[in-house]
């Protein structure tokens, strides 16, 4: 039994050996092949780890991170604006921009109505974000920490948020048409915001997070750029003296029925502009809420853009030419019954036959200024002009500033000559008429104006000689005096002023408004020794009168009272007291108080 099995398992051996598969010799270039291609195989590997780990090494690390790794710009705080007692007037607030993402995006009733509360948003508003085809979609902007701190708390999945700044005014309207604002992106649109763009607006930084195949936050990215803020800019803006002087321009505006005033403050030692305020105004926060044609219409810089024939205001600049060459004396008399040029008479409100040329200032004759002006060369005229800036952009660190209109002294003609003289003819912002007053503060130097705060007195250019500046203050004071003046109403208690009215038709339609003007009043004060010019425009007042001693005088009074208090300036006239003692019988209290 064994030696049979034993014999077979020989036969199928001896039968397995001699298959012609094994019998036949395996050609040696197979073997080879097989090792060539192991080596190429092994030879491609690690080229492309070469490749991947080394050559293209950054495209790849790229490509990882933009899958995983999100770096988004962490933005810088705005510089500060301040006044020049370092008060804010403009700054940054924290804020966050919240977002949703519409895949993980879970919230219960309750959760989703205490969110849009927070974030202010109406539900269609959220329903119409959260339409569309966006992963991620913008929820709101600029949402205040505390708000965004409290939402989160609700546990509402899906929601992140970015931080940011807005923008804050502490000053409101007040100090608007200064400050300007940004738009929603913290650019500056206006205003001192826009001049000083470069300097407010710092640099970005960055800072990236580690995201999972699922949108979760792995951890935070190690390599932070921390972010610059801007630069802070200090204005001469002194935030007392412009708030008072937006006060008064606006209730002269409400009492006289008007459509706007301005009013400009400059200190005449270092041409600092103190207060630069315009009615109406708008609150910098809240421009989003104001339809744009209102908006632009308040946002406007009256006292800088809005050019006008400024009437009777640029006299003093006719007397002051007539004196410096000569040709006159304060005490010089002019025949003033009637003068006509070229056809056309000149007229005068109250008509004498006869002044002085101090007269002619003092009571604001036009014939008195047409025939100073007659007597000089037109190029003497517009050079005067030119000298004190009209028809020049004012150099200072503001947009929108306008030059005006002073046309060429060939182009004129001799009844335009004669207008000239009383502010026709021509056009001037509130700002030019202000810088051009400082001649007669400066003792004939015409100060060089600025926005930005200065510790040293303003190197100024000569215009006319410090004599006839000082007879022209005299001139000056005299029109606000009793007596003949047309501007009693801007006396200061306690403080001598110089000053000169103006009353100018607006032109309108083509020809000139006989029931609308412009009332103007610009001015210097103390007399004595002057520290500030203030002007003040009111434009188309339409009830309790409409002549600038009526109009603007009472404005000018105010501003220099309480910006002289506030910059120390000791009175350099006596205070009167006056005490009035009457008895009940002689005078009723509804006698009284109407009084």
């Amino acid at each position: 039994m064994n030696r049979r099995n034993s014999s077979a398992v020989s036969a199928r051996s001896l039968a397995y050996a001699s298959s012609p598969l094994l019998a036949s010799k395996t050609p040696p270039w197979r073997s080879r092949v097989l090792v060539v291609m192991v080596a190429l195989g092994f030879a491609l590997l690690l080229g492309r780890a070469v490749y991947v780990q080394i050559v293209a090494s950054d495209f790849y690390l790229a490509q990882g991170e933009r899958r995983f790794v999100h770096t988004f710009d962490v933005p810088a705080s705005r510089g500060r604006i301040v006044d020049r007692n370092g008060l804010i007037l403009a700054t940054s607030v924290a804020t966050s921009t919240v977002y949703a993402n519409r895949q993980h995006f879970k919230a219960t009733p309750a959760q989703k109505k205490e969110l849009l509360r927070l974030l202010g948003m109406t539900s269609a508003e959220f329903e119409d974000r959260m339409s569309q085809d966006l992963t991620e979609v913008l929820l709101k902007r600029q949402v205040p920490d505390a708000q965004w701190r409290q939402a989160r708390a609700l546990g509402v999945k899906g929601l992140r948020a970015t931080p940011g700044y807005t923008r804050s005014y502490p000053e409101g309207e007040a100090a608007a048409h200064v400050v300007g604002f940004t738009d929603q992106s913290e650019r500056g649109r206006e205003g001192v915001e826009l001049a000083f763009q470069k300097d407010l607006e710092g640099r970005d930084g960055q800072r990236g997070i580690v995201r999972d195949g699922v949108g979760r936050v792995v951890d935070d990215y190690v390599d932070a750029i921390d972010p610059t803020p801007g630069r802070e800019v200090q204005l001469s803006l002194d935030t007392k003296v412009q708030f008072f002087a937006y006060q008064r321009v606006r209730d002269a505006v409400a009492e006289h029925g008007a459509k706007a005033g301005s009013v400009v403050v400059i200190d005449v030692i270092t041409g600092e502009v103190l207060a630069l305020a315009n009615y109406p105004s708008f609150h910098p926060s809240m421009r989003s809420k104001v339809k744009q044609d209102q908006f632009g219409e308040a946002a406007r810089n009256r006292a800088l853009t809005d050019v006008f024939e400024p009437g009777s205001v640029m006299k003093p600049f006719v007397a002051a030419w007539a004196l410096e060459t000569g040709r006159v004396k304060p005490h010089t008399v002019l025949s003033t019954a009637s003068f006509s040029v070229g056809g056309r008479p000149i007229h005068d409100t109250h008509p004498r036959e006869q002044m002085t040329v101090t007269e002619i200032v003092q009571r604001s004759s036009n014939i008195g200024a047409a025939k100073l002006a007659m007597q000089m060369e037109p190029r003497e005229l517009w050079e005067m002009y030119t000298n004190v800036g009209f028809g020049q952009r004012p150099q200072i660190e503001f947009p929108g500033a306008r030059s005006g209109v002073l046309r060429p002294y060939r182009n004129w003609k001799p009844v335009d000559q004669s207008r000239l003289a009383f502010g026709y003819g021509l056009s001037a912002s509130l700002l030019q008429m202000a810088r051009a007053y400082t001649v007669f503060a400066r003792d004939g130097e015409l100060v060089p104006i600025t926005m930005l705060r200065q510790d040293q007195p303003a190197a100024g250019v000569r215009v006319l000689s410090p004599e006839v500046a000082r007879e022209m203050r005299k001139m000056l004071q005299l029109a606000t005096e009793s007596g003949g003046g047309t501007a009693t109403r801007a006396q200061a208690v306690g403080y001598s002023v110089a000053g000169k009215t103006g009353t100018a038709h607006a032109y309108d339609g083509g020809e000139y408004a006989s029931n609308k003007h412009r009332a103007w009043f610009v001015g210097l004060a103390p007399v004595s020794n002057p520290r500030i010019v203030v002007a003040v425009m009111v434009d188309q007042p339409s009830q309790g009168g409409h002549f600038g001693g009526e109009v603007a005088a009472p404005v000018f009074s105010q501003v220099v009272q309480q910006t002289l208090r506030l910059l120390n300036v000791p009175p350099d006239i006596e205070v009167r007291r006056q005490i009035v003692a009457q008895t009940v019988a002689q005078a009723p209290a509804a006698a009284v108080g109407a009084r």
